[in-house]
């Protein structure tokens, strides 16, 4: 017998909890082929996704890729929103762990 995606009680629907993702830290993924992106970063397994990502075309900062991940974007930093992004691990060249609630 298979698990059951969802239960319904009292027209509540409900998921079992290990079904349930929770949002991961804000990372800056370096990844193949010169593409920068930051987002909200889970994994499973060799497989990582990034939701509510955006590609950095422009970092717009004096002190590097470093400055973003500590600081935030600045006033001339140029994200461009591409929503959800999955990629295999061995596409990451690096992360960076971001100070949250700067992103």
């Amino acid at each position: 017998m298979t698990k059951p995606k969802t239960i319904k009680i009292d027209d509540q629907e409900y998921v079992p909890a290990d079904s349930v993702i929770t949002p991961g830290p804000s990372k800056i993924a370096v990844l193949q082929r010169g593409w920068v992106m930051v987002g909200t970063f889970t994994q499973d397994g060799e497989h990582m996704t990034l939701t509510n990502a955006s590609v950095i075309r422009q970092w717009g900062t004096t002190k590097g890729i470093g400055e973003l991940a500590l600081n935030g974007p600045t006033s001339k930093t140029v994200l461009d929103p591409c929503g959800t992004v999955s990629f295999h691990e061995l596409t990451v060249v690096a992360l960076l762990d971001c100070q949250e609630g700067k992103w």
